[in-house]
């Protein structure tokens, strides 16, 4: 059996997992991800009690109970890069001897949701009370390309339509599409728009947005609203399913993503007083994961 070298799987002074600096004893098998640290005591405001306070850098963690059932929830940071180490870390904690450096013979799954917020991209999704769950990632970011067994996971056949609908300039990065957890999905979806969530690698122009430089495919977000694959369209914008919906496949967990929609990129409104309507999807979420 193969151990892990120490520059791979790399662990803090304490033995905990280096940049969530936790030890698996502390991470329950429901893991809720937020990308604001301060929406972690939001999310923990609704344990009965908590058990577990961590933090390093922007990665902030609380484990609770939630109606008698235990749950975490961890702060991620912006962006797939970040997702990339909270999902290795997360996976290395439910799979893999921290002390002998070597994988757990029996695999442990993780249910892992994403309380995020996000931008429309169709007209019809308002920005107040409005929520988008993702039943597809489309990556942008490129990350899942950099594992193996990639094509295992990656909807071809959507990917390649969706190519060949923006007839995309060489230059930028060939993008992926992941389906989320049809059991999450199945129960935590009902009621909100549901459809395809565009992962950008960026904020400002890979979304679209254009402040003092020019945009390289200005007509981009016009070409992703107007497509369709088997009935399901491009519902919003955010900076991390993708990666989250790809490892977790790779990896053997269940994911899905349920975002606040706090923009609309077609009539270009914004709105900034959105804190209640992510309280109230969190209370959403926790009694329904957790019923």
């Amino acid at each position: 059996m193969r151990t892990i070298p120490a520059s791979q799987l790399v662990l803090n002074d304490e033995g905990a997992i280096y940049h969530l600096n936790l030890h698996p004893d502390q991470l329950a098998d429901n893991v809720i991800l937020v990308g604001d640290p301060s929406r972690v005591d939001m999310v923990a405001s609704f344990f009965d009690k908590i058990e577990v306070k961590r933090q390093n850098r922007e990665l902030v963690t609380r484990t609770g109970y939630f109606n008698g059932e235990r749950v975490t929830v961890i702060s991620t940071g912006m962006g797939t890069d970040n997702i990339d180490i909270v999902m290795n870390e997360l996976d290395a904690l439910a799979n893999i001897d921290l002390k002998n450096r070597q994988v757990n013979e029996k695999h442990r799954s993780l249910n892992i949701v994403r309380i995020g917020t996000c931008g429309a991209l169709q007209a019809d999704i308002h920005v107040e009370n409005s929520y988008v769950a993702t039943r597809y990632a489309l990556g942008f970011d490129g990350l899942l390309y950099f594992y193996g067994g990639h094509e295992k996971v990656n909807n071809i056949a959507m990917r390649d339509a969706f190519i060949s609908h923006m007839d995309y300039p060489d230059l930028l990065p060939k993008p992926y599409v992941v389906e989320a957890s049809k059991t999450l999905f199945d129960r935590l979806g009902e009621g909100y728009y549901q459809g395809i969530t565009a992962t950008a690698s960026g904020f400002y122009a890979p979304q679209g947005r254009m402040l003092r430089t020019e945009l390289a495919y200005p007509e981009n977000n016009s070409k992703i609203e107007s497509f369709q694959f088997e009935g399901w369209r491009v519902c919003n914008f955010e900076m991390e399913s993708s990666a989250l919906y790809g490892l977790g496949k790779l990896m053997g967990h269940q994911c899905m993503t349920i975002c606040v929609v706090v923009a609309n990129r077609v009539s270009e409104q914004f709105c900034t007083d959105y804190q209640h309507y992510v309280k109230k999807l969190i209370s959403n979420t926790l009694e329904r994961l957790l019923e």
